[in-house]
């Protein structure tokens, strides 16, 4: 019986080799470029900061929590910065409260809006009937800085009122005899391709 020999659009040689010119971007050893809806969503780059030592602030205004920033430069103006964070602390008086906000630079972001003196924040921490413990704030942003030039993401806290004590990474009383934890806090950014 005689052989069969097919023939594909030129595709296919002796021995059912498919030539390299007749694929444009079909096949793993020839992709140069993959299309537009696989190349977006992809994260270019992770920077993040951990903070194990302790924080102590008395202030009752917003003010940097030491270790608490991060900088990234993204690449394209149009791309995401995707912040995750998470914040241990705690404060010291009770019905008086340790809040937090994120900032991008001088700019609040990610919390709720603004009212009368209802400001933005992401969270806080607070006592009842003078149980002392630790609290955690936890979540993610994702922001559209539109630039290309190093942005700085950061943590801000403040107390409600004069006279109390915020903490991050430690409770309160701090003693080894109580057995208390300290805990350590992050924030980290993703450069999201768009």
């Amino acid at each position: 019986m005689g052989s069969i020999t097919r023939t594909l659009a030129n595709n296919i040689t002796t021995g059912g080799v498919i030539l390299p010119s007749g694929i444009n971007n079909t096949s793993i050893s020839n992709v140069t470029s993959l299309p537009a809806a696989i190349s977006t969503g992809k994260v270019l780059q992770v920077v993040s900061t951990h903070k194990s030592d302790a924080f102590t602030t008395t202030s009752t205004s917003f003010t940097d929590i030491t270790g608490l920033s991060v900088t990234i430069t993204p690449s394209s103006s149009s791309n995401k910065i995707l912040v995750s964070y998470d914040i241990t602390g705690s404060e010291d008086v009770d019905a008086n409260r340790f809040y937090l906000r994120l900032l991008r630079g001088a700019t609040v972001i990610g919390g709720g809006a603004s009212a009368g003196s209802r400001f933005s924040g992401i969270g806080g921490f607070g006592t009842h009937n003078n149980t002392i413990q630790s609290g955690n704030v936890s979540g993610t942003f994702l922001d559209s800085p539109s630039t290309t030039s190093a942005t700085t993401y950061k943590i801000q806290c403040s107390c409600t009122a004069g006279g109390n004590t915020g903490f991050i990474n430690r409770t309160e009383s701090d003693g080894d005899e109580s057995g208390q934890i300290r805990s350590a806090s992050n924030i980290t950014v993703y450069e999201i391709e768009v």
